[in-house]
């Protein structure tokens, strides 16, 4: 019997931390007691990409959208919706864009409403343990054609599309093929780039574990276009569910014949493992990854020659990060115009962004190349939280650099990003808010790839650390002027010197932060404040004369450093307060007593 409904789970990492297995559980108990489980499709699906709002369930064919959900809800779900037809509109998520109407169409969402899903067109969709569903929607029929082609033809619809890699570095994907191709070696390797190192990037790691076949198809694909017989997924062994689902969907390919020997009886032999990573974000750059793979420690080597010529274990490797991969069945079956009729012109196509920080909808979002930044964070994101003041965006991660409100109309490509001091790296999005302080996001970076640098180079592996020193002397109350222009200084001879991407880049937050934000840099040197009332040691909280004596602060406070009588105006011991901010946040918003100078 046919399913009458389907409940869809979201089963990416954040929605399981969430208690996604236990929702299932749940479902399949309640609807057994009613008697309908048989009625009834229960899926885990991959990442909706509405982070924020989960655990998310929908309910198809209605596409009715439940978010936060509880197992206390599952009851309720089933008995007034699946049972007898009525939506819990109290569970149902509500948003501006729709004027609060329930049951809307999923797409409706303002969050989904200018998005346009290419690479995630299956997460959230399809059972990432169901080889048959990714079939369904035109799976392996792109490895099927290509086949019949001639892998130079293969290498020119690539090219002819204009796909830029989404590592980071958007260097054209089919010069890479091309290249590699060209070669004339009797052993090559393909390999998948999932070492995905970012603080607050979750792009890739969506795309495995939501729709791991993309994956293996496109490695199998630019396998036949480079002549290589073997790939390689290079995973971070801290994304168990990715590695989990792709190591399950390795071996039902094999199964079907779609892995291994003379695939679809061309010929063609091809097959694909995996490799884990340590979590070094250094083997993010591709020589670093091979040095790993190879069993080596993960170090950057000297280019040339570059991988296409000596790569893996010395042969011609081509090296393409996920989402890359990802829209490469999607060209090849569509065709290279279609994959044009979006983006810009140098940068066609869409690009998936994990979108954090002080925003309302966090989550992954995939947008045509060429919408602006002032979209992505109003439109889709639901803009800042709690009503405070856009200040900044970082993108690129470690690598990239801050935009300020001036560019927020600039339309993302990767051209645009670079021209305005920041890139477009693999993904993260950032966003800041009136209360960080941004001297101290340069040093949160700093800290992040002074850690992570592999120390091969000594411009890398002292200078950061320098670098590092002197934001950590400014945010102590120590610094000084001069401080500042040894931070510009310091910062373009690492950049020039360094021997990869890594130490290339690492100086970005710096320099960008120096150049849209100098006066709070100068606040911190010169008046030995920090405005924003982030770093503890330039920062003391006071109680104003708006104070109404209701004693929550001094309530509140963890060693008892406000004093003060009911209805009388309270006052803070400096010698005892540790600056935690527990007073300001418990202070009544229609008073706001409390400020940071």
């Amino acid at each position: 019997m046919r399913n009458r409904m389907t409940i869809l789970l979201c089963a990416g990492t954040g929605c399981l931390s969430g208690g996604s297995n236990e929702l299932r559980r749940e479902f399949e108990n309640v609807l057994t007691e009613l008697g309908i489980l048989d009625e009834i499709s229960i899926v885990q699906s991959g990442c909706f990409g509405l982070c924020e709002k989960g655990p998310v369930v929908i309910i198809y064919p209605d596409e009715t959208f439940y978010a936060h959900v509880k197992v206390q809800d599952v009851r309720r779900i089933c008995v007034d919706h699946i049972y007898k037809g009525e939506a819990v509109k109290s569970l149902v998520f509500h948003d501006e864009a729709t004027k609060n109407k329930a049951n809307v169409h999923l797409h409706e969402l303002g969050f989904y409403a200018k998005q346009t899903r290419r690479v995630l067109r299956n997460c959230g969709v399809i059972n990432p343990y169901d080889i048959k569903e990714y079939i369904a929607r035109d799976g392996y029929q792109a490895l099927a054609k290509v086949l019949t082609m001639k892998p130079e033809d293969v290498i020119e619809t690539i090219l002819q599309s204009g796909l830029r890699g989404r590592g980071g570095a958007g260097f054209p994907t089919a010069l890479k093929w091309k290249f590699c191709a060209q070669n004339a070696a009797p052993q090559k390797y393909i390999i998948c780039n999932a070492d995905e190192g970012d603080p607050g990037a979750f792009m890739d790691r969506a795309v495995l574990e939501g729709d791991p076949h993309s994956i293996i198809e496109a490695l199998a694909i630019g396998g036949y276009a480079i002549g290589a017989t073997q790939g390689y997924i290079y995973v971070r062994a801290e994304y168990p569910v990715a590695v989990e689902r792709l190591e399950y969907a390795i071996n039902e390919a094999r199964q079907m014949g779609l892995l291994g020997k003379n695939l679809f009886g061309s010929g063609f032999n091809f097959d694909v493992e995996i490799r884990l990573g340590a979590g070094a974000f250094v083997c993010g750059e591709e020589t670093a990854l091979i040095a790993s793979i190879e069993g080596m420690r993960g170090m950057p080597r000297n280019k040339p020659p570059f991988p296409a010529n000596k790569g893996l274990w010395q042969k011609p490797t081509v090296i393409n990060n996920v989402e890359t991969l990802a829209n490469i069945a999607q060209i090849i079956l569509n065709g290279p115009e279609w994959f044009r009729s979006i983006g810009t012109e140098k940068s066609p196509g869409t690009k998936v962004f994990a979108l954090g920080g002080k925003i309302n909808n966090t989550g992954l979002v995939e947008v045509p190349m060429g919408l602006t930044l002032r979209d992505v964070i109003y439109d889709i994101g639901g803009g800042i939280k709690n009503g405070r003041k856009f200040k900044a965006v970082q993108t690129g991660g470690p690598s990239g650099g801050c935009i300020t409100e001036e560019n927020l109309d600039t339309p993302i490509d990767f051209d645009n990003l670079t021209a305005i001091g920041s890139m477009m790296g693999s993904g993260g999005m950032i966003v800041m808010d009136e209360d960080n302080c941004m001297v101290d996001v340069a040093r949160f970076y700093l800290d992040f790839t002074v850690d992570e640098s592999c120390g091969k180079c000594t411009p890398c592996r002292e200078g950061n650390k320098r670098l590092l020193e002197i934001l950590n002397k400014i945010v102590d109350g120590k610094g000084t002027l001069e401080d500042l222009d040894r931070l510009e200084e310091l910062s373009a001879m690492i950049k020039d010197s360094s021997l990869c991407a890594l130490g290339q880049t690492a100086p970005n937050p710096v320099v960008s932060t120096l150049k849209h934000f100098r006066k709070e840099y100068e606040a911190h040197v010169v008046d030995k404040t920090c405005p924003a009332g982030v770093c503890k040691k330039l920062t003391k909280y006071y109680i104003t004369e708006k104070c109404i004596g209701c004693d929550m602060c001094a309530k509140a406070c963890p060693v008892n450093a406000i004093s003060g009588g009911i209805r009388e105006r309270h006052h803070i011991d400096q010698s005892l307060c540790i600056k935690c901010g527990t007073c300001k946040k418990t202070c009544p918003a229609k008073v706001q007593a409390i400020v940071v100078r």
